[in-house]
């Protein structure tokens, strides 16, 4: 009782899906990605083990239709499974059982593929598909995948109402630090509104978790060097290095200080967030 969007971006570097339901933490059971491979959602009577076994296929080499086939031949719960597949190389592949409980369906296309059961009707999933093919194909994949499910929402959604939301990016070197590839990972569990709530994460993700990109980096000289250093000291802090840290800023300031990010810069000077 579920819509997801599984989608990979226009430059074929990074995987996605967003995720909404009338179900506690849809973002638990629905999603999965890697980068390099591919991503799926698998819901209706999810079989979670499709994450693994689809991922696998994908990494060995299957196609998005070639895995699907697989799982499904496999699988005697499929006439109650829905599943969405999007593979290395953006071909996608669908799958509604005749059991999912209507409205149920899906649509593919280059690089995407949506798909919702027990929707408010078949609208929801051509309002994703308009979304996200109306979206700039250079945009960050995890806001085209939101646009998609904002509409989705605005078309009626889960019939039975709102409880959660996911959605999860994952590009290579894209994590923290550029440690794994993770680039997008977060979960409405359970709010009235999540999909707005899952933008307003969205918002907070990208200044704490994005790293600075080289047109919002600021060049720190010595008149700045001393009004950041002067700042931190005026707020208890040690320096400014500290202040950096206990606000969670490291991916938007230099270690050694020789550049901090715009919007960083704003809050210090009281104009932001």
């Amino acid at each position: 009782m579920t819509f997801s969007i599984v989608a990979r971006s226009a430059d074929g570097e990074t995987w996605g899906v967003a995720v909404a339901s009338k179900f506690l933490a849809v973002g638990s059971a629905v999603p999965a990605a890697v980068a390099g491979v591919g991503a799926l959602a698998t819901q209706a009577d999810a079989n979670v083990a499709y994450k693994g076994l689809a991922l696998s296929h994908l990494d060995e080499g299957a196609t998005a239709p070639i895995a699907l086939q697989r799982l499904l031949e496999e699988d005697e719960g499929r006439a109650h499974r829905q599943v969405g597949i999007v593979d290395l190389d953006g071909t996608a592949a669908s799958h509604t059982g005749t059991d999912c409980i209507p409205w149920a369906g899906g649509r593919t296309g280059d690089g995407y593929a949506i798909q919702g059961n027990c929707l408010a009707g078949e609208e929801v999933v051509a309002a994703m598909e308009d979304a996200w093919l109306a979206s700039p194909p250079d945009a960050p994949l995890q806001d085209r995948l939101l646009a998609a499910l904002t509409a989705g929402d605005e078309k009626g959604g889960d019939r039975r109402g709102r409880q959660s939301a996911a959605i999860l990016v994952v590009r290579e070197g894209a994590g923290y630090g550029g440690l794994d590839d993770v680039a997008v990972d977060l979960r409405v569990d359970d709010h009235p509104a999540p999909i707005d709530e899952l933008g307003r994460l969205l918002e907070l993700h990208e200044l704490y978790l994005t790293a600075s990109t080289e047109d919002e980096k600021v060049v720190v000289d010595a008149a700045l060097r001393e009004e950041l250093e002067a700042f931190a000291t005026a707020a208890g802090h040690r320096d400014f290095a500290t202040w950096v840290g206990t606000e969670n800023h490291e991916m938007r300031a230099a270690a050694d200080l020789s550049w901090i990010d715009r919007r960083v810069l704003a809050i210090v000077r009281g104009e932001g967030r």
